[in-house]
C-alpha cells in the first residue's frame, strides 16, 4: 500500500518501510519526532546538539529496522535509540570537558528558556534547568522520562531495559538529589 500513511499501525509502517516505501518511513519519522525531541532536550537541554542528535536517532532507526523484530512497541524501540544516542553524547561531552577543566565534572549546558511568559516562570525553568544538569545521566533520564514527559514507570523501565525497581531506586535518589540542589540554589 503506497500512499497516505496517517491512518497506519507501527506494524504496517514498519513493513512498509522494509520495502522500500519512503513515504511510510517519513509517517514514522512525523508520528515520533516530537517525542524524540522531548527526550534529547529534557537530557541535554535546547542546544544544537540536541537537533543533531534527533536526527540520528532516526538514521540510526532507518538502518536498524531490519534488526526490529517487534517484541517492543515501536516507541519503545526508538526512545531506546534515543536515550543511547543522548547518553553517549553526554559521555562524549564530559570526556572532552575534562580535558580544558580541572575540575574534570563540568558539563556545557544550555537552558531552555522560553521566549514567552513571565520573568518568574523563566527564573524557575532556569534554576529546574540548572538542578536537572547537575544530575548524572543515569539519574537524569529517569527524571525526564518518568516526571518530565509523564511516561509510567513500567513504561520508563521496559524503555530502558532496566528493572522496575532499578528505575524506582533511581527516581527516589534523583528526587532526593534535585531536593538538594534546589534548596543550594
Amino acid at each position: 500500500m503506497r500512499g497516505s500513511y496517517k491512518l497506519a499501525g507501527d506494524d504496517e509502517l514498519v513493513k512498509a518501510s522494509l520495502d522500500g516505501d519512503k513515504l511510510a518511513f517519513g509517517e514514522i519519522v512525523n508520528r515520533y519526532r516530537k517525542m524524540v525531541a522531548r527526550t534529547v532536550k529534557g537530557m541535554l537541554g535546547d542546544s544544537v546538539y540536541s537537533e543533531d542528535i534527533g536526527q540520528e536517532v532516526f538514521i540510526n532507526l532507518y538502518n536498524s529496522l531490519p534488526g526490529f523484530r517487534g517484541e517492543a512497541k515501536l516507541s519503545t524501540y526508538i526512545q531506546r535509540i534515543a536515550v543511547n544516542l543522548t547518553l553517549n553524547e553526554i559521555k562524549r561531552r564530559k570526556r572532552f570537558f575534562s580535558m580544558f577543566s580541572h575540575k574534570g565534572n563540568e558539563e556545557m549546558s544550555e537552558v531552555e528558556i522560553a521566549d514567552s511568559g513571565t520573568e518568574e516562570k523563566v527564573e524557575a525553568k532556569e534554576i529546574v534547568n540548572k538542578a536537572l544538569s547537575g544530575l548524572d545521566p543515569k539519574f537524569r533520564i529517569i527524571v525526564t522520562m518518568r516526571l518530565l514527559q509523564g511516561y509510567s514507570t513500567k513504561e520508563t523501565a521496559e524503555i530502558l531495559n532496566l528493572p522496575l525497581g532499578t528505575v524506582l531506586s533511581r527516581l527516589s535518589r534523583a528526587q532526593e538529589q534535585l531536593r538538594e540542589k534546589l534548596k543550594m540554589l
